[in-house]
This record gives C-alpha cells, sequence and structure tokens, in this order.
C-alpha cells in the first residue's frame, strides 16, 4: 500500500475541508476517528501524491447495550478522506485497499458484522464507487438549523390537531409509555434493514431513556387521546448529543432519538406538535442545528422529515454483512 507523508496527509485534509464546504456549509472540517486500527490506506494519483487516506475502525460492543439495536454487532467503518481532480477514482481504489484489509480480519467473516462508510449526502462522487463495492444507502442523517421552516406558511399554521388528542411534557413517570412507543419505532424500523432487535433492546431502552426522563425540563413529549399515549417524542439535548456533534460543522447540536406515532392517529397533527415543541425548546436554548437518524427505505420518514425542516446532511453505506464487501 501507498505511504504517504504528514505533509501530504496535511494537503488532503485541507483540499477535503474546501471541498466539503463548497458542496455544504453544514458538514463539518474533516477529523481523523481516534479509535482506528492502525492499518494505513492510502490512494496516491497520477502526479504521485496522495489522493486519497482512510482510516479504517474495528467496533463492537457487549451485548446489552442499545447502541447494538442501531446495526451489526461487529462495525468496520472506514472515514475516507478524497481529493483531486478524480475523487470517484480515487474513492473506488480506497474502497478496494480497504477490503483486501478487511480479509485479512478474521473477525470481518461472521455474520452480525457490517463494513460501514458515512459519506457526506451531497457529494455525487461517491455513491457509484460505492455501490460498484458492495455498499447500500441504509441510514440518512439528517439536520435541521435553528429557526428552519419558522417562517413558512406551513409551520405559521401547524397541522390542528384532531379533537381529544392533548400534548404535554414527559417526565420520569412515563418512562413505561416511553419504552413502548419507543420499541414500536424499533419494530417498524426494523423491516428496512439497519436496525436489529435485540433480547435486550427493550432493557437497554429503559435504561437509556431513564437517565434523560430523570434530568429536569427533559425533553420528552407525549401524545395522548383520553389519557392513553398515542404518539411520543424523546430527544437529547446538548449536554447528552456530544457523540453525534462531531458530525455537525456547527455548534451546540442536539440529537432527535426516537418519535413514533400510532398508526390509526397518523395524519391528525400529533407528529408537527411534537416536533414543534422539540424545536421550541431547541431554538430557546440556542441549539445550532438538531440531528436524527433515519431508514433511507422507509417510505415514511424522508417525506415527513422534509416538511418538519430536516434535510439530509450524511448517507451510511453499508455492506452486511462485512463480508459482502467487494
Amino acid at each position: 500500500m501507498s505511504t504517504v507523508t504528514k505533509d501530504e496527509t496535511g494537503g488532503v485534509t485541507a483540499a477535503v475541508t474546501r471541498r466539503w464546504q463548497a458542496i455544504d456549509p453544514l458538514l463539518p472540517a474533516p477529523g481523523v476517528p481516534s479509535g482506528g486500527c492502525g492499518t494505513e490506506l492510502a490512494v496516491t494519483g497520477p502526479d504521485g501524491r496522495a489522493a486519497a487516506i482512510g482510516f479504517c475502525e474495528h467496533w463492537h460492543e457487549s451485548p446489552g447495550s442499545m447502541e447494538l439495536t442501531w446495526g451489526a454487532a461487529r462495525r468496520f467503518r472506514l472515514t475516507a478522506h478524497t481529493a483531486g481532480p478524480d475523487v470517484a477514482g480515487a474513492l473506488d481504489e480506497l474502497l478496494s485497499r480497504w477490503q483486501a484489509h478487511l480479509a485479512s480480519v478474521p473477525e470481518a467473516s461472521a455474520d452480525d458484522t457490517a463494513a460501514v462508510v458515512v459519506w457526506p449526502t451531497r457529494d455525487v462522487d461517491g455513491p457509484l464507487p460505492l455501490l460498484r463495492h458492495g455498499l447500500a444507502p441504509r441510514a440518512v442523517i439528517a439536520a435541521r438549523p435553528a429557526g428552519r421552516g419558522t417562517g413558512t406558511a406551513a409551520a405559521a399554521q401547524p397541522a390542528a390537531l384532531r379533537p381529544g388528542i392533548q400534548i404535554r411534557r414527559g417526565g420520569p413517570a412515563d418512562i413505561d409509555a416511553v419504552v413502548c412507543l419507543g420499541m414500536a419505532t424499533v419494530r417498524f424500523d426494523a423491516h428496512f434493514g439497519t436496525v436489529i432487535e435485540r433480547p435486550w433492546s427493550a432493557e437497554a431502552l429503559r435504561e437509556d431513556a431513564s437517565a434523560l426522563l430523570a434530568q429536569p425540563g427533559a425533553w420528552t413529549w407525549l401524545a395522548e387521546d383520553g389519557g392513553e399515549p398515542v404518539a411520543m417524542l424523546y430527544a437529547e439535548p446538548p449536554s447528552a448529543a456530544g457523540w453525534i456533534a462531531p458530525l455537525a460543522g456547527v455548534s451546540p447540536v442536539a440529537y432527535l432519538e426516537l418519535m413514533y406515532v400510532q398508526p390509526d392517529d397518523r395524519g391528525q397533527g400529533a407528529g408537527p406538535a411534537l416536533v414543534g415543541q422539540l424545536h421550541r425548546a431547541a431554538d430557546a436554548a440556542g441549539v445550532a442545528v438538531t440531528l436524527l437518524h433515519y431508514e433511507q427505505v422507509n417510505p415514511l420518514s424522508g417525506p415527513f422529515w422534509s416538511r418538519q425542516g430536516y434535510r439530509p446532511l450524511w448517507t451510511s453505506w453499508e455492506a452486511r454483512p462485512a463480508r459482502a464487501l467487494r
């Protein structure tokens, strides 16, 4: 594999920074993962200088973690920095070198694994090489900058709630409703190939949600009909969303963890009303951008979140199992 100097690495990083800012001003400066496996992945261009640099992470988690609900138990993640006049060609070669590396890793041959590349959604040079190497778009990380949509007629006149539905803030006593509706989200998203309901998912969700609900003014809201919860939104304020903040080029960052509306109550204003509560709280708190995940092929999510002011920022591409990378 090609070896690049520190100066060349800095040159690629600077070029990627300029390119990303031109493509999407919400993207951050490119970073280097702290947990890389140490394998050097580099591609040189026709001039002999670095055209692409990759950083591979080998991630796994122990049973019982909620994180294992959101994907494979063992994930091999490539951070790809590509520059030069032929970004697609450099990425194609980088993916080939990454595949050769993973072919030498015994753990990558297991079933419950995934090879993952998170690529800027607006970077149109990425999809063809990613598809050629057996990766498919699985999940979208969508962003809503502060105040986005609040000046539109639709935002000024939110969908009217069906008579009888009430919106209220959640607290520790609502943990059973949050877990029930949260697991309904997990089971629905499991249809689309990324999310996996694990034997411990409900208990792990209970543990994570309990910690957030215990905080004063938790960013959780419920829609009730006759006292029965029919919808729920559960979000993390900036103090809890540091794990995803590096994916945005502005701060502070909030994260919308889960939202679910019971099927019989969809289209009756509960979803937009819950999202509106979060947006008002986030804007009042000075949040610069709110992020969320949705499944790429979920037929409901993309249109709904677009109407709420969100747009794709990153797309997570996966080969699952990891040995399917080619």
